[in-house]
């Protein structure tokens, strides 16, 4: 049974440890909540949204970041309707899927093998796909790096794929349950590339090999593992009909076999990687200095910014505060750390922020539901119109109030900046 090894010294420690963080990074029960009063004070700008927050499912958090004369960083904790209601994560799912696959290959510990190492994924039982070459690739070879590349510059789903597949189901919820993210069901692949496997076939994972040119590093096998959800989600069934095989199902679509990511797991898992310094060992991923930079660079790179694959997509193609999904140029002193992702009419954007020439610094996480007639899978939702408008507006909104509030110390941005 998953988790029976965890002991109860582990359990205490991680139960003491959220509280404490909840005592000493929040200011939602004793402190004012400046999120409230700043979607008080913008609802004309925000839109109606908020008038019917409930039902368009919304969620919102909101870390103020302050630095002491010595850059070290101190969190204040806003949410706006967090609750433990379902939202399908959709892509990203993939953030922390990148960041596993770097421990992963890091703990493997074996001389020559490292995230720019050639991979290549062979078919085991059916549905699953071999994938040998990229040609999006500049060597024409797949690589952990290479597809951690893609899913920041533009969320592609066989890159996530076959992380997934290289870290394996039990594996990767294991891992992030260890870190203290308990709120996490990470258990499908994605996109087409996942849409001939079933809840069962997903349990199972490539074989794989890493190569240094010629030579044979690593091995693994087919695996076949599974990590049944071990926490409540509420209201896992939603709306009122669905399409299937071209049909109308009357009935409401149950999303109790997908994937699952509590947004505050997400907002940490961002704030886990960026500010490794600030929280306890165990709760870091495995990363190595250049790994750090590789991620950094990445999630904020503007799809333009590659060579390999080249990408003629907007620079705000995968940034939802602020840029909407859409902005042709964003400004160069303006940079975005972040996972989007959008299904099923969910829209949820997850996102450090910085501006180099204002000095300021702020996280801010959000989902938004966007299906009005309430069926799914009829590819009818309002992310334009609606989803992505409002999450633009919150970033502004969140932005501009930073470019005001006063700080004791501007904070030294130059380890989130450098190539």
């Amino acid at each position: 049974m998953r988790f029976q090894t965890k002991s109860f010294y582990f359990m205490l420690r991680s139960s003491l440890f959220s509280f404490f963080i909840f005592l000493m990074s929040s200011s939602i029960s004793f402190t004012q909540n400046i999120l409230h009063e700043l979607i008080r004070k913008n609802e004309h700008i925000l839109g109606p949204v908020f008038q019917e927050a409930i039902n368009y499912e919304v969620q919102i958090i909101y870390t103020q970041i302050n630095r002491d004369k010595n850059n070290i960083p101190h969190f204040d904790t806003y949410t706006f309707n967090l609750n433990d209601n379902y939202f399908y994560p959709a892509s990203t799912v993939k953030m922390p899927v990148a960041f596993a696959a770097l421990e992963k290959i890091n703990k493997l510990k074996i001389k020559g093998l490292h995230k720019y190492s050639s991979m290549k994924h062979l078919a085991g039982s059916p549905p699953q796909t071999e994938m040998l070459v990229d040609s999006s690739a500049e060597n024409n070879l797949p690589s952990i790096a290479h597809y951690i590349k893609k899913i920041f510059l533009v969320s592609d789903n066989d890159a996530y794929n076959r992380l997934y597949e290289f870290v394996g189901q039990a594996a990767l919820n294991q891992m992030l349950y260890d870190k203290g993210f308990q709120r996490s069901s990470i258990i499908h692949r994605l996109g087409n590339g996942g849409a001939s496997f079933s809840f069962d076939t997903n349990k199972n994972t490539n074989p794989l090999r890493f190569y240094n040119e010629e030579k044979l590093l690593y091995h693994q096998g087919e695996v076949r593992s599974e990590a049944p959800r071990n926490f409540k989600v509420n209201n896992t069934k939603k709306g009122e009909a669905y399409i299937s095989a071209g049909k109308l199902v009357d009935k409401p679509f149950d999303f109790s076999k997908k994937n699952y990511v509590s947004l505050m797991d997400l907002h940490e898992m961002l704030q886990v990687v960026l500010f490794p310094e600030a929280v306890p060992a165990y709760r870091r991923f495995d990363l190595t200095k250049d790994d750090y930079q590789f991620l950094y660079h990445w999630m904020a790179a503007r799809p333009r910014a590659a060579q390999y694959p080249r990408y003629d997509k907007p620079d705000g193609y995968v940034k939802f505060f602020m840029y909407e999904g859409a902005a042709e140029k964003i400004p160069e002193h303006i940079k975005i750390f972040n996972k989007v992702g959008f299904a099923y009419g969910y829209l949820t954007d997850v996102a450090y922020i910085i501006d180099t020439e204002a000095r300021i610094e702020f996280m801010l996480s959000a989902t938004i539901h966007v299906n009005a007639n309430q069926i799914y899978n009829d590819n009818i939702y309002e992310y334009k119109t609606i989803g992505m408008p409002f999450l633009k507006k919150l970033g502004d909104v969140i932005y501009k109030y930073e470019k005001i509030r006063s700080r004791d110390y501007a904070p030294d941005l130059g380890k989130f900046v450098g190539d």
